[in-house]
């Protein structure tokens, strides 16, 4: 069979990672290995370029450029928020027929994966040869399938040193500490905290997540039992945690708040909620005299120096894999991982390709086996973690 021949677009969208133009780099250059395609050109803005041809001609970028541009966090072409439905997708679909384009890689979450979907869907529709392959790119760690999101673990780490710092902050000048740690509709990376603790009477003390609900008096009696117990406490709470009910606290502590484009409440970008657990922790604990909240906000997305070696090498590794399903094997679908290793054994891990429809539009959330109980991670959560994150520094005590 002859080989789909033609120009290929790669496009950046979601919130940026340390690792997501790894990503990008990984395509282009397996891109450029290819005979069969042409030009690759690299999209402005996610969808939003394809729709106004807002192109970078990026095969004839050298090496050491591409390899500057892999290492540095954010996204290199820029990112997008954007949502097609059928009619923006119709409107790119233009695009690429006046571009001779038939290779779509599109790096991003699951609003990404539904784009290469509903794309992947008009190609069939309009008798149109096109690859449309989605590359994983999450934080948040909530793509169903893949063992885990490239993004993820250089953030968990970010999160852990982190918290480990603000651990030795709360030993110092002890009293209670409140972390919020993204993950709107999951706990995977305010659970990345656990790896903080070095001894016993380490911090965090609580970990709450979105998949555990909590009712403030449980909150308040937590952090005080902690308090009798240590002395102090460190909590590190996600942004989306809910009452039992499933309302979020942080719409709770603002009757008003900003939305964003999608009508969501904005979360990361306020201090709303840290400052409303600490004010609901004095009315009833007075006798804590010293409280305070700090919101980590978007820092934890593109912090040079902070980058897990894992992440970095599967993140340039799912990007020549989709140029490899795509041409190779003339497949559609979503790049994902699948570890090998169990345990504390060496850690091992392949790609496999998984249909579209698998990965858009839906999320995983962390399963009962690594919490079911308010601000309680198991410890069966480290055994998944730790491989992902490796080594931290080790703090001394006298």
């Amino acid at each position: 069979m002859a080989k789909l021949k033609g120009n290929a677009v790669v496009g950046q969208s979601g919130g940026p990672t340390v690792v997501i133009n790894q990503s990008l780099v990984g395509i282009v250059k397996a891109a450029k290995q290819r005979e069969e395609i042409g030009k690759i050109y690299g999209a402005r803005n996610g969808v939003r370029g394809m729709l106004e041809e807002q192109f970078v001609e990026l095969q004839d970028l050298p090496d050491r450029q591409l390899d500057a541009v892999a290492g540095t966090p954010s996204a290199a072409l820029g990112s997008t928020r954007d949502k097609p439905d059928e009619e923006y997708c119709s409107k790119i679909f233009e695009v690429f027929r006046k571009n001779d384009i038939h290779y779509f890689f599109y790096i991003g979450g699951n609003d990404s994966a539904s784009t290469a979907h509903i794309l992947n869907g008009l190609s069939e529709k309009y008798s149109y040869d096109l690859r449309a392959i989605h590359v994983p790119k999450t934080i948040d760690n909530d793509l169903p399938v893949t063992d885990h999101c490239p993004g993820y673990p250089s953030a968990a780490r970010f999160v852990a040193m982190a918290i480990m710092g603000d651990n030795l902050d709360n030993k110092s000048l002890p009293g209670v500490k409140i972390d919020i740690i993204m993950g709107r509709h999951t706990g995977w990376l305010a659970a990345a905290s656990m790896l903080a603790r070095q001894d016993s009477d380490d911090g965090p003390h609580l970990i709450y997540v979105p998949e555990v609900p909590v009712e403030m008096t449980q909150f308040v009696e937590d952090v005080d039992r902690v308090v009798q117990t240590h002395g102090r406490c460190l909590v590190a709470v996600s942004e989306g945690i809910t009452d039992n009910k499933g309302e979020l606290w942080a719409k709770k502590a603002q009757a008003v708040m900003e939305q964003d484009a999608h009508g969501n409440v904005t979360l990361s970008g306020t201090g709303v909620l840290a400052d409303f657990l600490v004010s609901e922790l004095r009315k009833s604990k007075s006798h804590i005299k010293r409280m305070r909240g700090d919101t980590f906000g978007y820092l934890q997305r593109c912090f040079p120096g902070v980058i897990s070696a894992v992440d970095a090498q599967e993140a340039y590794l799912v990007g020549q894999e989709a140029v490899r399903y795509a041409t190779d094997w003339a497949m559609d679908g979503s790049v994902a991982i699948r570890r090998l290793s169990e345990g504390a054994g060496e850690y091992k891990m392949e790609t496999f390709l998984t249909p579209l429809a698998s990965v858009a539009a839906k999320t995983k959330t962390m399963p009962a086996e690594y919490c079911d109980t308010p601000g309680v991670i198991k410890d069966a959560f480290l055994d998944y973690l730790k491989p992902l994150v490796g080594d931290l520094p080790v703090c001394g005590r006298l």
